[in-house]
């Protein structure tokens, strides 16, 4: 079954390709041959297509699908990867015999380029000598670009020893923290100066999440293929993987996890995870892979102060080549405090309205526009007993009953719920909401807080009652 794992890769290694040929004078025997389309992956092959068992058999010939899998190989690191090719007839592109004829007859009749002067050859080699951007990360996750207050000063520098020292400074490197707050965009930043600036050419550089780690996990035991997984993963010099927590239950995976652990750690790999609280919180992860994982450097992530949040909006602007009057900006800043995600949301929003309706965003403007924004994603000032009273209100209990030990379905369903809510709507840790609940244990906190956001998942009617005390809550106190 299809992940999609390597779509992206192999559409950026055709684009590099054509950049080549187009370089290189070649640009109608890119057109004429490379029209390959991706079709679908598994953990180590690649299905694209073709158009007719003519072009593929000329491909073959020219060593045109070879030039696309080494393409491939060398961006990925990955060199177990083959490529399936099939045949697939598309009613835009039916390539008749009478096209086929055409397409030999334009190879036959192709005129000889000229040679290339000096000053394009120059431009040539400045362009050869251009590092392109590693596929698996994203451009826009730099040092530069990442806004340094005093909440993520220290994780910020930690990057960037790691990310000049790989696999020396602190390895592993664990950043964590709540969901927006910059983790991924560390990692990356990681990855991409050690891209930039290393003068192996042939680096292996694998980030991706913990859920694709698990999917390929999964599809490697349904496939028999657990050998080619391993190679894959323990053949890296850096691996990025995201959202550990994803793992947390998912025992053969974490065993996995670790087996790759030890394997990068014995070659010197520099390994960088990210995870949404502190790993001791997490009752469910194999102790030996928490043990390695402690093993290095853990920095955290706290929400931006009012002053990073005005500079994060301010330097999202310059990306975005627009202004927006202070009034506005510390109005967006004053009201979202604790997701980065959703401050660059906000002001994206207004980026967008300015630019739809043409006119200048004033502060009764931004108001409007962030209206609905703001009701749906702020919960800075909701407080533990807020919800606490929301539930007991609704089930007619006492605030009492529910910080009480009383284990009756009366009292228990309520609390666990209220705790699920209280973790959900605001910045509070396990061990500070185990405090409001008559002084819980975080553990017993945080199973409450799982087992009612599994039957969220799975339970529409929770789901929707759910929702509904959010809506209560933010309610009350207006």
């Amino acid at each position: 079954m299809s992940e999609n794992l390597y779509k992206e890769v192999f559409e950026y290694a055709l684009n590099e390709i054509h950049k080549e040929y187009r370089n290189n004078g070649k640009e109608n025997d890119f057109t004429l041959w490379f029209n390959m389309v991706y079709e679908s992956d598994t953990i180590n092959e690649i299905t694209i297509s073709v158009a007719s068992d003519f072009i593929k058999f000329q491909n073959e010939k020219k060593g045109n699908f070879d030039i696309v899998l080494e393409k491939i190989k060398k961006l990925t690191g990955q060199n177990q990867i083959t490529l399936k090719i099939i045949t697939k007839e598309k009613e835009v592109q039916d390539v008749s015999r009478e096209n086929e004829q055409m397409l030999v007859s334009v190879e036959k009749e192709k005129p000889e380029i000229s040679e290339k002067t000096n000053a394009e050859r120059a431009e040539e080699e400045e362009i050869k000598s251009k590092k392109v951007k590693h596929p698996l990360l994203s451009e826009k996750y730099t040092f530069d670009n990442f806004v340094v207050g005093e909440d993520c000063k220290f994780a910020y520098k930690a990057s960037i020893e790691v990310a000049k020292n790989p696999g020396h400074y602190k390895n592993p490197f664990l950043l964590y923290g709540g969901s927006g707050l910059g983790k991924t965009h560390l990692m990356q930043a990681i990855g991409n100066y050690i891209y930039e600036n290393t003068e192996n050419e042939k680096i292996k550089i694998c980030y991706m999440t913990a859920e694709t780690f698990f999917n390929e996990f999964t599809s490697s035991l349904n496939g028999k293929k657990a050998d080619e997984f391993h190679k894959k993963f323990r053949n890296n010099d850096v691996f990025l993987l995201d959202d550990i927590h994803w793992l947390n239950g998912k025992v053969g995976a974490q065993e996995q996890l670790f087996c790759v652990f030890e394997a990068l750690h014995q070659k010197n790999a520099q390994m960088v995870f990210t995870i949404d609280r502190p790993i001791k919180e997490w009752t469910e992860m194999n102790e030996r892979l928490v043990s390695r994982l402690n093993s290095g450097l853990s920095v955290d992530l706290n929400p931006p102060d009012f002053d990073t949040r005005i500079a994060i909006l301010q330097k999202k602007m310059e990306l975005f080549d627009k202004k927006i009057s202070n009034e506005v900006t510390e109005y967006i800043a004053k009201n979202i405090e604790s997701n980065v995600r959703e401050l660059e949301g906000a002001l994206n929003r207004i980026v967008e309205y300015a630019d739809l309706m043409d006119e200048e965003v004033t502060i009764n403007v931004a108001k409007e526009v962030l209206k609905d924004f703001l009701s749906t994603s702020s919960n800075e000032h909701i407080s533990i007993e807020t919800i606490q009273k929301v539930i007991c209100e609704n089930y007619q209990i006492s605030l009492q009953d529910i910080k009480g030990k009383n284990k009756g379905k009366k009292f228990v369903v309520p609390r666990m719920i209220a705790v699920y809510l209280s973790k959900e709507m605001t910045e509070y840790t396990f061990s500070e909401i185990g405090n409001e609940f008559g002084g819980r244990d975080h553990t017993t906190i945080m199973h409450a807080h799982d087992k009612i956001g599994d039957q969220v998942k799975f339970d529409p009617s929770m789901s929707a009652k759910i929702e509904a005390f959010k809506r209560e809550i933010k309610d009350y106190k207006k």
